[in-house]
C-alpha cells in the first residue's frame, strides 16, 4: 500500500471521524471504500434534446391522421 495526504474542509473532516468511529474502521479503510465505490460521471453526453432535429421531411406527428397513428396498436 501507497501512503498518500488529502486535504479535507474541516466538515468532511468531521464526517469521516463520525463515519470511522460509526464503522469501527481506520479513517484511511473508509477512504478505501469510497474510493472503491465510486462511479465515475459519463463521458459521454447523455442529452438528447434537439438531435438530428433538424433531419427529415419536416413535417409534424400533428399531420399525420390519427387512424395512421394507431394503426396495429393494440394487437
Amino acid at each position: 500500500m501507497k501512503k498518500t495526504s488529502v486535504y479535507l474542509r474541516p466538515e468532511d473532516e468531521a464526517r469521516l471521524d463520525w463515519l470511522a468511529e460509526r464503522e469501527h474502521a481506520s479513517e484511511a479503510e473508509i477512504i478505501r471504500r469510497a474510493i472503491a465505490s465510486y462511479e465515475p460521471s459519463a463521458e459521454v453526453d447523455r442529452n438528447f434534446a434537439g438531435a438530428r432535429s433538424g433531419e427529415g421531411p419536416g413535417s409534424s406527428v400533428a399531420d399525420v391522421p390519427e387512424e395512421e397513428l394507431l394503426r396495429g396498436f393494440g394487437r
